[in-house]
Formats: C-alpha cells, sequence, structure tokens
C-alpha cells in the first residue's frame, strides 16, 4: 500500500491521470473497459502473482499493444528475465526511487524529457 501511494503522488505530481485497481482480476476488467496508457502490475499482488495477468493482457489482441511495467521488490538474479519472458515491456525494481521514476515511465510512454 505504501508503495501504491507513493507511485500514485510522484505520476500525479508530473501531470499523469492515474487510476489504481486493488487487485489482478480488477486489472483484467478494467483495461477492458478502459484503455489506459500504461500498467504497471506489482508481482505480488493478491490473488494472483504479478505474471499472470500480464500474460492473459499480453495474449488478448487488444490490450496487449498497452505497455505493462513490472513493479517489483523480486530483484535476485534471473528475476527480471523470468518478469520479462512472462510478458512485461519493462521492469521497475523497488525500492522506488523517486527521482527516477518519472522519466522511466516517461520513457516506457515514449515521452522522454
Amino acid at each position: 500500500m505504501d508503495n501504491r501511494i507513493l507511485v500514485r503522488r510522484i505520476l500525479q505530481a508530473e501531470g499523469y491521470d492515474v487510476l489504481e485497481v486493488g487487485n489482478a482480476r480488477a486489472t483484467l476488467q478494467v483495461v477492458t473497459n478502459r484503455r489506459p496508457g500504461l500498467i504497471l502490475v506489482d508481482i505480488n499482488v493478491p490473488e494472483l502473482n504479478g505474471t499472470t495477468p500480464t500474460s492473459r493482457l499480453k495474449s488478448d489482441p487488444n490490450p496487449s499493444t498497452i505497455p505493462v511495467i513490472a513493479i517489483t521488490a523480486n530483484v535476485m538474479r534471473g528475476d527480471r528475465e523470468r518478469t520479462l519472458a512472462a510478458g512485461s515491456d519493462g521492469y521497475i525494481q523497488k525500492p522506488i526511487d523517486v527521482d527516477y521514476l518519472p522519466r522511466q515511465i516517461a520513457r516506457f510512454l515514449h515521452r522522454e524529457d
């Protein structure tokens, strides 16, 4: 929860509209009804692991073009590679670097500084 609050505050301060979803199943429903520009997925989410919704999103032709970025504290050797192999377009590790996060998001949205 603390990381969600932190990420939301950082991104809103940068002018991004942020829609928070509480769990993986709700994420899949929201993406079906709305078309976000980017999806941030915590790998350690309730109900499903973070790679499951990413795999489902990437297998559906409609939302598969939306960048899905994993946010995770899983930083052991091979974690990044496994996360990207599961379909994530990017990987942001915790703890969140508050100065670097907006640049990472801009890069994923092709809005470089």
